[in-house]
């Protein structure tokens, strides 16, 4: 071999038209990892490792080339990408060697790279899409179709079911379901007829994402479930909780071909939907309570120790009696309670429970009776039953034990709602009865509203409305809308708080209702 192949950065072979090798320089035994043994005389065909086309060995058995030829292949023994360049020079063809292993590794990358990024836009506009629906969804079928028709209806997926507890029992029951549903999803019906503990099971159980990449041999998935993933080309799949607070509300179940199509982006996305779509379902359920002629009322008759009202009451000789409550998202509670029997601040000394229950401030403060300002966890009673879709209708607690009355549209489900407070705490349903809600149509309760109100508040009140006192900016001033009506700038504003009052009494005290800030 020529002195300055034998020296050259690539890999060169010299050899015969029948393929033998006469030559080889360093490079070339380098890259062919033959070392120092001796290949001068072997055939080319068996110098070289077999590659993924095994293009050189076809080429050669044809014939000698005639004709320059170039190929790029990838040799798994050598686990290098090489380009391979025959020249049939006179009696001889030389063989050039150049290792690309690197520029196909970053090529490689940069496909992931921008795979994953394509992904990724995909994703979140098929998220952003099922978020818009669900703020639109009215009812629970609306939502479960909703998820089912965006997620099995993709190019990403291969299929989605949601699925919900069933009325009465702990069994998971298919609500709706999209995509190509073959076996797996037939045996995944049946395993969850059987109560036998899947993925979807456990994120029901738990309120977490539950994440399968290997669905043929995880055992935490029924076996008649893998069997069938294995030989539908199934590899991965999501459990995804629909929460709202620690109330599960269903679960949703996504199966994708890919063993790595779940991210921990994805994961946070569908962390997301699962929450929106929790909400909608709890929305779903407070707004059927609302349109309800009659209501379900439960009454639980609560005895825990453990519970920071009940332990309270037990340590004082006061009452404390629910007004109202406002809901401050992850953070729990903000509750008002009248206090009778002992001074606001005694209570406000005995109720200190940390994160669980504490009195913020003094409303109303009086020797034996008062109100005040509480803040209670998410994991105590009352924030339990804020998350589970009914209207708490009155929480009385004395003599170490409590009476919470509940309301639920007639299509929910007492056990449901029985079973959540029974499990978490020492308390017992004492009664169930079915009630009918009068029904009042707007110039009735016009009527109304307008019987509680003294002629001079109905006359400061309407004449302020028009004057648009109310209004930012104001169209009006006090000391105008006063000099209006001929009287004093306090003696309005003395009459506009009597009738707004009035009327809030007539709005909120009802019954007790969470308000959502």
């Amino acid at each position: 071999m020529d002195e300055k192949l034998d020296r050259a950065p690539i890999g060169v072979l010299d050899c015969s038209t029948d393929g033998t090798v006469t030559g080889v320089n360093e490079a070339a035994r380098r890259l062919l990892d033959v070392g120092t043994a001796d290949v001068t005389g072997a055939d080319v065909g068996t110098v070289f490792p077999r590659s993924v086309e095994n293009t050189l060995s076809t080429v050669l058995d044809a014939g000698p080339p005639t004709e320059d030829r170039e190929f790029e292949e990838y040799y798994p023994e050598l686990e290098r990408w090489l380009v391979v360049s025959l020249v049939p020079v006179d009696d001889e063809v030389t063989v050039y060697l150049r290792d690309v292993t690197d520029r196909r590794s970053h090529e490689r990358t940069v496909a992931d790279i921008q795979g994953q990024l394509d992904r990724l836009i995909l994703l979140n506009g098929l998220i952003s899409e099922i978020l818009t629906d669900l703020v639109d969804a009215s009812t629970r079928d609306e939502i479960a179709e909703t998820i089912c028709k965006r997620l099995g209806e993709t190019d990403i997926y291969e299929f989605a079911w949601v699925g919900e507890r069933k009325l009465g029992a702990d069994e998971i029951v298919v609500r709706a379901s999209s995509g190509a549903t073959g076996r797996t999803f037939e045996n995944l019906t049946e395993s969850l007829s059987r109560s036998e503990m899947g993925p979807e099971e456990r994120a029901a159980e738990t309120g977490t994402l539950q994440v399968v990449r290997s669905l043929a041999s995880d055992d935490t998935v029924p076996e008649a479930v893998r069997r069938a993933a294995f030989a539908e080309g199934l590899q991965s799949m999501l459990a995804i909780p629909l929460t709202f607070g620690p109330e599960v509300h269903g679960v949703v179940g996504v199966y994708s071909s890919e063993q790595e199509a779940f991210s921990s982006r994805e994961r946070a996305s569908f962390e997301t939907v699962g929450e929106i779509a929790g909400f909608a379902v709890n929305a779903t359920r407070n707004r059927n309570l609302l349109l309800s002629d009659t209501v379900t009322e439960l009454t639980f008759e609560v005895t825990d120790p453990d519970s920071p009202l009940v332990a309270a009451s037990a340590d004082l000789s006061a009452a404390l009696s629910l007004a109202g409550m406002v809901s401050h998202d992850d953070r729990g509670l903000l509750c008002y309670f009248r206090v009778d029997g002992e001074p606001p601040a005694t209570v406000a000394e005995t109720l200190d429970f940390g994160d669980d229950a504490v009195v913020s401030r003094i409303v109303n403060d009086s020797a034996e009776t008062g109100s005040v300002e509480m803040e209670l966890g998410t994991e105590t009673l009352l924030g339990v039953l804020s998350t589970l879709g009914v209207s708490i209708r009155s929480a009385e607690f004395e003599d170490g034990s409590g009476r919470i009355v509940v309301e639920l549209s007639p299509d929910e489900s007492v056990r449901r709602i029985a079973d959540a407070v029974t499990r978490q705490f020492d308390a017992d349903v004492v009664a169930v009865r079915e009630r009918e809600r009068p029904v009042t149509t707007a110039n009735q309760l016009r009527d109304e509203l307008g019987d509680r109100l003294t002629d001079q508040q109905e006359a400061v009140l309407r004449t302020a409305f028009f004057a648009d006192y109310f209004e930012s900016p104001r169209g009006s001033t006090a000391e105008e809308v006063a000099s209006t009506l001929g009287i004093t700038g306090s003696t309005l504003l003395y009459h506009l708080r009597a009738a707004q009052r009035k009327l809030l009494d007539s709005f909120f005290d009802d019954s007790v209702s969470v308000v959502r800030k």
